[in-house]
């Protein structure tokens, strides 16, 4: 029986490319460069299984007509760079890979509260520029997070390993919002209290840290009227997805002191910044490293090569999401 053909969109880690070359007749993309939205089309019609990442967006168009195309296997828990409606119309599987990037997005989100609140990337650049001229009492002070409230929205597996990093590492105390109930065991693991609404939330704590989905329906989540309802001392953090932030308003808040700093890992129309962001002192801009361990990565490639093996094998892949 011919292998199924399988199309990598981007370099994986070596392990993983070697278990897909074992069992697929699998093309890898040595350049790891993105492919282009014609280049995605036409994979369409020629592979059984596309394997993108977050950076590809799989528009309705790939899915047109009648494409070889069977299952996209998705490197990544966020599913909306792909059009799932049109993917479930065309009859495509698609699956994800949650679980195993939890802890590690969550102690990028820890590191962006702490340079934010103890203004580390500033202190860093002077120290880089050769204009540091020695300690004083005055010089970059920040605010304590040791303590400090925690709003999380979004209490999913990451949002929940934020939480118990903050409450039992550093004392902090955690407000949710989410859109459904939280279990109380669940909440009291991490000495979690949900609110109602965001607007609930936002006045009441130091720290916003967005654990929320993308796509359409959480689109600049946090914009002006959002920001404006925060404390002129509070900290934006996101590592959720770029689009929940209007990038705009965020800058213009942070230069009228709405805020008073924000620490991104993802952004709007990545890898692209909103360049009024670029210069600010007050922002702590990261190259989406949420997931970026050895371990993790290598975790994301197998749980895909998982989904996949099952798809093929007539089974039902266990992080299937259409």
């Amino acid at each position: 029986m011919a292998r199924a053909k399988v199309l990598v969109t981007r370099a994986w880690p070596a392990e993983v490319e070697a278990r897909l070359a074992a069992g697929y007749d699998v093309t890898l993309n040595t350049s790891d460069t993105a492919l282009t939205p014609a280049e995605l089309v036409a994979a369409a019609a020629d592979y059984d299984a596309i394997l993108p990442t977050v950076t590809d967006r799989i528009g309705a168009e790939v899915f047109a007509g009648a494409p070889r195309l069977r299952i996209l296997g998705n490197y990544g828990v966020g599913f909306s760079h792909i059009a799932t409606d049109a993917a479930r119309a065309a009859g495509v599987v698609v699956t994800n890979t949650p679980d195993v990037l939890s802890d590690c997005t969550a102690d990028i989100a820890m590191t962006l509260i702490l340079m934010a609140a103890r203004r580390a990337g500033e202190g860093e650049r002077l120290v880089r520029s050769g204009q540091w001229t020695g300690w004083r009492p005055t010089q970059l002070v920040g605010r304590k997070v040791s303590g400090a409230v925690l709003g999380i929205v979004g209490f999913g597996r990451i949002g929940q390993a934020l939480a118990r990093r903050a409450h039992h590492g550093f004392g902090m105390r955690v407000l949710v919002q989410n859109r459904s109930a939280v279990a109380p065991e669940v909440l009291a693991a991490c000495g979690a209290e949900q609110v109602g609404t965001l607007d609930d939330l936002l006045p009441k704590v130091d720290v916003l840290s967005l654990h929320c989905p993308g796509g359409a329906a959480n689109r600049h989540l946090i914009g002006a009227a959002a920001l404006g309802r925060m404390k002129p001392d509070a900290i934006l953090v996101n590592t959720a997805r770029g689009e929940v932030v209007d990038e705009g308003a965020l800058a213009e808040a942070l230069a009228a002191g709405q805020i008073a700093a924000a620490g991104l890992d993802v952004y709007e129309a990545e890898p692209r910044v909103t360049p009024a962001l670029m210069g600010m002192e007050n922002v702590v801009l990261l190259p989406h490293l949420g997931s970026a361990t050895h371990e993790t990565r290598a975790a994301m490639g197998h749980r895909v090569v998982d989904n996949l093996d099952a798809f093929f094998a007539g089974k039902n892949p266990p992080d299937r999401v259409v």
